[in-house]
């Protein structure tokens, strides 16, 4: 009987989910790069682990490490000779919440999150995060600079305060959103590829919301928050950087993958 797949640890989703070939064609299938692939990507190549220390990074073996990273070489290979479209999606993984080892490798300041914004264990309290800026509910989620955090306990905000994303976009501040121990996000709009890692990291979403940051938090502290739950990324009025995508915009539409448990 086969061993069951080892969920791999991703310290960082990728911000940016889609690429494609300035001349691809419609009818050209993507190229699918898991995220547990990108991961070995981005420590080997981007970051410069060895491919010891990637295994203590995603917590896998080495030679798991190199089957990944082999196979994640090949597809970009593919997408670059043949010029087809990419797409990063999937894969056996849970996203860093700022603990183990492999966070030692690099500057991971999810580690200070982690340890600065646990709940005891066995805690009652509801941990609610709203996009904000200026006292507002920010609408692009990707670009959110600070998160405002409200601590929940029996219907009621028992306290609050604002955190820095440190720069991440997208996907990737579902990472920053788990080591802070959220569980839940208000926000306006998000792309396709946050939505997914949420997700992946168990945080209830309640998209689509404007106005007031304290107001909504309240409101959903008392169930009773009004929200779309078809809330989507609105690039009017948003100035992108080159790089950053939200994930239902580029070659089409995309779907993360993650382990039953995180």
């Amino acid at each position: 009987m086969p061993r069951p797949t080892k969920c791999r640890r991703v310290c960082h989703y990728p911000r940016t989910v889609a690429f494609c070939p300035a001349d691809a064609s419609e009818n050209q299938s993507p190229i699918l790069l898991t995220i547990d692939e990108y991961e070995t990507i981005r420590l080997i190549d981007g970051e410069g682990l060895s491919q010891e220390q990637c295994s203590a990074s995603m917590q896998i073996a080495r030679t798991t490490v190199q089957k990944i990273y082999e196979s994640a070489r090949r597809k970009l290979a593919d997408m670059l000779v043949n010029g087809r479209p990419l797409h990063i999606e999937g894969g056996e993984f849970r996203l860093c919440d700022g603990q183990g080892a492999g966070c030692g490798f690099s500057a991971c300041f999810k580690q200070s999150y982690h340890q600065q914004y646990r709940k005891p264990e066995g805690d009652s309290i509801m941990r609610i995060a709203v996009t904000y800026e200026n006292g507002q509910i920010f609408q692009h989620f990707g670009h959110t600079a600070q998160f405002k955090i409200y601590d929940v306990e029996d219907g009621k905000i028992v306290s609050s305060r604002v955190v820095d994303t440190q720069g991440s976009g997208h996907g990737a501040l579902a990472g920053v959103l788990t080591a802070l121990n959220v569980d839940a996000l208000i926000c306006g709009g998000i792309g396709g590829g946050a939505q997914m890692a949420l997700a992946a990291a168990n945080i209830k979403l309640y998209g689509g919301v404007s106005g007031s940051a304290d107001a909504a938090a309240e409101a959903l502290a008392a169930g009773n928050l009004t929200f779309d739950p078809n809330a989507h990324c609105d690039h009017h009025g948003h100035h992108h950087e080159e790089g950053h995508a939200c994930g239902d915009h580029g070659c089409g539409s995309h779907c993360g993958g993650h382990c039953g448990e995180h």
